[in-house]
């Protein structure tokens, strides 16, 4: 039978959410991009416009959410998610995860709907275990320059976690990890699209501290199908979807340059500049994704290298 679910997804123009609009709305059924548009852009999602079934709706979630009609699946990826981003809107960044998210659930709360929080590694802090388990409860500095982030996305799992055991909504909670591809904004400061603009642009790599801090990156693909398998199930408690896959970002650094030469591109023999760690950032990032094997049967599939030429592929001809 076909799919007639409605989804909400908010900061649906968001570069995860847009993917996450395109998945839904190739599933079947109705989809509503929410966004105010803070990090998100039109761009990400107008190949959506005019789809049977695709709606863009502008609003701040933090003030106000309602829709007319049924609401099968509130998903809430609305909230800047770069250092860059939640160090220029801190107080915004805060009020996604607190008053956007609670608003989410209220919504599900009314329409009987599902409700899936993204929420991130960036709960693990700077973690003194590795991997990291979804049991571990993290390292984090409430009041670092980068706590505006984690302890919004801290209280969002312990608000939506409080809503299901409270009000009986039916709830799914996703930790992401560093996640790339298409769509990501070359200014947004996160390693992958800081690397691709400072190639693109000729010029030398930006690595902070010594460059072996480690990273584990999930091609935005990859991502998306372990999100919607984390949808379809009935796991209530947070769920690690991300690459364990752990490269340093030296490594990274050499992966993007054979990608370049790969596709002709400029910046292949680009040289890296050393800059001071910044404060309370994580030197060890790596999923344990046991429970997403064993209960989704999920695994990423795209490799490092592909996933890199995919990506720089498009923003040869969209940057």
């Amino acid at each position: 039978m076909a799919n007639t679910k409605r989804s909400v997804v908010l900061g649906g123009a968001g570069f995860l959410g847009s993917h996450l609009c395109e998945a839904l709305l190739a599933r079947g059924g109705e989809v509503v991009c929410a966004d105010n548009f803070l990090t998100g852009a039109r761009q990400n999602v107008a190949h959506l416009d005019g789809r049977p079934g695709f709606s863009l709706l502008e609003t701040d979630i933090t003030e106000r959410l309602d829709l007319d009609g049924p609401v099968d699946e509130v998903l809430d990826f609305a909230s800047p998610a770069s250092p860059i981003d939640y160090a220029r809107h801190p107080i915004e960044t805060l009020r996604a995860g607190s008053a956007g998210t609670e608003n989410g659930l209220k919504l599900a709360a009314r329409k009987g709907a599902v409700f899936f929080l993204a929420s991130t590694s960036e709960v693990y802090g700077d973690p003194t275990e590795h991997p990291q388990r979804e049991e571990y409860f993290g390292n984090v500095n409430p009041i670092g320059p980068r706590s505006c982030y984690d302890e919004a996305k801290r209280y969002a799992e312990a608000l939506t976690m409080a809503y299901s055991r409270a009000r009986g909504v039916d709830i799914r909670i996703v930790r992401i990890f560093n996640t790339y591809g298409p769509r990501m904004r070359l200014s947004d400061g996160r390693v992958v699209p800081a690397f691709v603009g400072q190639m693109l642009r000729g010029e030398d790599f930006t690595v902070f501290g010594d460059g072996r801090q480690t990273r584990s990156f999930c091609y935005v693909e990859d991502e998306v199908a372990g999100i919607l398998a984390l949808l379809a199930s009935d796991w209530k408690t947070p769920m690690n979807v991300g690459n364990p896959a752990e490269i340093t970002i030296l490594e990274f650094a050499e992966a993007v340059r054979r990608a370049a030469r790969a596709l002709g591109l400029p910046g292949a023999d680009a040289k890296i500049v050393f800059r001071p760690f910044p404060e309370n950032d994580p030197k060890q990032r790596r999923p344990d994704i046991t429970k997403a094997r064993r209960i989704l049967g999920w695994e990423p599939k795209v490799p490092l290298d592909e996933g890199i030429r995919r990506t720089l592929a498009w923003f040869k001809e969209h940057a």
